[in-house]
């Protein structure tokens, strides 16, 4: 028979993963709507007639949407709460999505893909912000990467129905409706972010700092048995009884520190290429020398690639650490960047192009990926979480946004190999600055984090 303390606990761990699975769908509106114009690009391309410029336009303009929308999400969570912010993004992306496949001009779509975007930005900072804020610091690392699990199984998703639509017709019929199908099924995941979102409860820690003791502790029960709750609450309160924190407090000794870090990765997360190689695969590969049908299959691997790493790091991440993990993983994405480079200047581009972008997309899996998202949601304080993840991510989107523009120019500007080389260089740097900045937070709870920013 099972005691009454280890069924509590078990039910606890159990309640807090579903809530932790819940707010990750965030993620699957992320990962499908950043992926699935991968595969709709060309026939865009073709519909609107557009240069190399507004491709780039194309794909960018749903960034800055998410870019806008991250903006607002920390002050909208601190208002009205995190679960309010993510009901917001759901209904956001549900009307990008629908508004995006049904567009007749190019300007139509782009406002609705903005729209959508505005949506993915807010789930992009509310999701694993909720996550880091209800989950055990024990688990803390799987569970907010659950979030960046979900991304990648929307990306996975995403280039199987993209090549399932692209196959149903021939080119005529792709470049008339097979691509406003590819977008029009976002509809699904939105309606059901919706819905689920409508039965978990709100983060305690807002709770707390809106001076609702009672409710907190109530929730905190049910994630950690009563005893544990009681202690939690403790630990909460004394960085929540100042209430909200004004911005200028992010740029006091210590905290500067942590929102330099949040920044800088951040940006580092997009400059090292991985979103040109998600939005623009089939391209890249089409200059291998594959055809169109060829090109989106090996894109549907660099898919596979990156779903069956986020699940290898989701169980690293409160083993090995956050450091651990994002110095082995730049480590192998520049050797891999560099010798794509090398094999594009040197014209043997084909199956080695392949075999190290997925080398890449597996070594940003493990460590990029998740663990960005991952310390901008636990390393601020409870009275600035909000506002500085909303920083963070604004800079993550604008380095997306400037990646994803520039891109098809470089490739036709300075060549495969120069802009692969460019990514490259980045990438070490993200090495040598997580070597030098970013410090071990695996096995803290987010107030013990915090104190380690005020002694520094």
């Amino acid at each position: 028979m099972v005691k009454g303390t280890e069924y509590e606990e078990r039910g606890s761990i159990g309640f807090v993963s579903l809530i932790a699975t819940v707010a990750a769908v965030g993620g699957l509106l992320f990962g499908y709507d950043t992926a699935v114009i991968s595969g709709a690009i060309r026939f865009i391309q073709l519909k609107f007639t557009l240069g190399n410029f507004m491709v780039g336009w194309a794909v960018a303009c749903l960034i800055i949407g998410a870019t806008i929308g991250t903006g607002f999400a920390g002050k909208i969570s601190d208002l009205y709460g995190r679960k309010k912010a993510l009901i917001l993004a759901a209904i956001l992306f549900t009307l990008g999505s629908v508004f995006s496949g049904l567009a007749t001009n190019f300007t139509w779509f782009v406002i609705a893909r903005i729209i959508g975007g505005l949506g993915i930005g807010i789930s992009s900072v509310q999701s694993p912000l909720y996550i880091a804020e209800i989950a055990p610091a024990k688990i803390r690392g799987r569970l907010v990467s659950l979030n960046q699990l979900a991304v990648v199984t929307g990306i996975f998703a995403v280039y199987f129905l993209d090549l399932g639509i692209a196959s149903r017709g021939n080119l005529v019929w792709n470049v008339s409706t097979g691509w406003r199908w590819m977008l029009g099924f976002g509809v699904l995941p939105g309606v059901l972010f919706f819905i689920l979102l409508l039965l978990v409860p709100e983060s305690p820690r807002w709770l707390q700092l809106k001076g609702r003791e009672q409710e907190a502790f109530n929730i905190l029960k049910r994630i950690h048995g009563e005893s544990q709750a009681q202690i939690e609450l403790k630990t909460i309160k004394p960085s929540s009884n100042n209430g909200y924190g004004l911005l200028k407090q992010l740029f006091k000794p210590g905290l500067r520190h942590a929102l330099l870090i949040g920044v800088v990765l951040a940006v580092l997360q997009q400059v090292t290429g991985i979103n040109a190689i998600m939005y623009y695969a089939p391209e890249i590969f089409k200059h291998t020398g594959a055809g169109q049908n060829s090109s989106l299959v090996e894109t549907v691997w660099v898919g596979i690639i990156n779903l069956i790493f986020t699940i290898v790091s989701l169980w690293l991440i409160d083993k090995l650490g956050r450091k651990f993990l994002l110095l082995a993983g730049t480590a192998m994405m520049t050797i891999s960047l560099l010798v794509i480079g090398y094999a594009f200047h040197a014209g043997t581009a084909g199956s080695w192009v392949l075999i190290f972008i997925l080398l890449y997309v597996a070594s940003f899996a493990v460590s990029m990926g998740p663990i960005v998202w991952l310390v901008i949601a636990e390393i601020f304080p409870n009275r600035v979480r909000g506002t500085a993840s909303s920083i963070a991510s604004v800079a993550l989107w604008l380095a997306d946004y400037v990646v994803s523009q520039t891109f098809p120019v470089l490739l036709n500007s300075v060549g495969v190999a120069l802009t692969f080389w460019i990514f490259g260089i980045l990438s070490a740097f993200a090495f040598f600055f997580t070597l030098k900045a970013v410090p071990e937070t695996k096995g803290k709870s987010l107030e013990e984090i915090e104190h380690m920013w005020s002694r520094s």
